[in-house]
């Protein structure tokens, strides 16, 4: 039985991994360990999974326990040290998306994995769920033949937009923006789709809506003046988790959980529109926002042999136009669980260690790199105003 470790005790951490490993996977792995830069949140996390040991420093953790593998559910700017530790520790690691936040932090992860010949897997779970593996599957058979142009475009709401803006992700120093953070599920499933490496990348971005755009704004919403008229108001107290994992553990890190969305240390974009060249010569026009009034994303795979439209929704559908004209629906069955039940298939696949993948759909340390080297890419060619290759920013590593 294989010992596991976590670092990090936030939402995720908690609900994706801690529990799993402490409840429905128990007889399977050994769940060893919890580090968190915040102690008080840590030992929330430990209490609700069986009074897992909490360390109060990642190292000593690794010393103590010597896992297998250390699963990295932290803020996304220190999943390279972490991952880098764990590897030189001669542990796997298991990684949340995305692996890290810019080309040169990836650059070190890989060439760690080389030396110590350890394996970096990270978590998209998008691959996982079933509407997305069915649109692969057609994808590979030919249905739709060479794929030369897809199209992708994403939209957040103003809860789910907004909430971006009051945490850490609203810094690009911490999160490499929403075009790393948030567009790396979309990148790669993009990239898995296409079965194809990403080139060139030209981007655009601005902020239209959140940062320092009105005179009327506090610190946070708790101690604001404005709370009757913010349309992007929100009481702590109406979420139970965060006000217990973030309100009553301000005072060990000083991290403010609702903080106001119009700040001034926001430098991250909320419209961003991106173009992809691939190396098989397929396009991808790419475009995401965080304030739209409704959550929903729609994308269409134009292809040498007809055209595949994708419509997610109460009904999940797969229309197929061929290039006389005949359409064909292929209905894929809603699945209740976390992200259309990637999650759960995610975690089968991870504590099972099943070998039979026929649709690719563990993610290693390279796809994770493409995805948010696209994400990286775009972020530079916005503050540059040009296209970037990306074996400029990842030269040496092959396939």
């Amino acid at each position: 039985m294989k010992k596991y470790v976590l670092v990090g005790a936030g939402s995720r951490a908690l609900h994706m991994f801690a529990k799993p490993m402490s409840e429905e996977w128990k007889d399977v792995i050994q769940f060893c360990g919890v580090y968190d830069t915040n102690r008080i949140r840590a030992d929330l996390l430990s209490a609700e999974c069986g009074y897992v040991t909490v360390f109060d420093n990642f190292d000593r953790m690794l010393v103590s326990v010597k896992p297998d593998v250390v699963v990295v559910a932290s803020a996304d700017f220190t999943h390279h040290t972490y991952i880098i530790a764990a590897l030189r520790a001669g542990c796997d690691v298991i990684t949340e998306k995305p692996m890290t936040i810019d080309a040169e932090k990836c650059r070190e992860i890989l060439e760690e994995e080389r030396r110590s010949g350890r394996k970096v897997t990270v978590t998209f779970n998008l691959r996982f769920a079933p509407y997305f593996a069915k649109i692969k599957e057609l994808v590979a058979s030919g249905v739709i033949g060479d794929v030369y142009h897809a199209a992708l475009e994403w939209h957040l709401d103003r809860s789910h937009g907004a909430d971006y803006f009051r945490r850490w992700h609203s810094e690009m120093a911490k999160s490499g923006g929403l075009l790393v953070h948030k567009s790396t599920h979309h990148f790669d499933v993009m990239n898995w789709w296409l079965n194809s490496k990403p080139a060139e990348v030209h981007a655009f971005g601005s902020r239209r809506v959140y940062g320092p755009t009105r005179a009327k704004r506090g610190q946070r919403c708790l101690s604001c003046s404005y709370t009757s008229t913010c349309e992007f108001y929100m009481d702590l107290s109406d979420h139970p988790f965060m006000e217990k994992y973030y309100y009553q553990a301000e005072s060990e890190d000083g991290y403010i959980r609702d903080r106001c969305v119009f700040h001034d240390e926001i430098d991250i974009y909320d419209t961003m529109s991106v173009q992809v060249r691939y190396d098989s010569g397929a396009l991808l026009t790419y475009s995401l926002v965080a304030y739209s009034p409704y959550e929903g994303w729609r994308a269409t795979l134009n292809g040498s042999d007809g055209r595949m439209e994708l419509i997610q929704g109460k009904e999940s559908r797969i229309r197929i136009i061929k290039l006389d004209g005949t359409l064909e629906e292929v209905e894929v069955p809603s699945d209740e669980g976390n992200h259309g039940g990637g999650d759960e298939r995610l975690l089968r696949t991870l504590f099972e260690g099943s070998i039979n993948d026929p649709l690719s759909q563990q993610a290693d340390s390279y796809a994770g790199a493409l995805s948010l080297l696209i994400g990286h890419a775009a972020n530079r060619s916005i503050k540059e105003g040009v296209p970037v290759q990306i074996d400029d920013l990842l030269p040496v590593v092959a396939s």
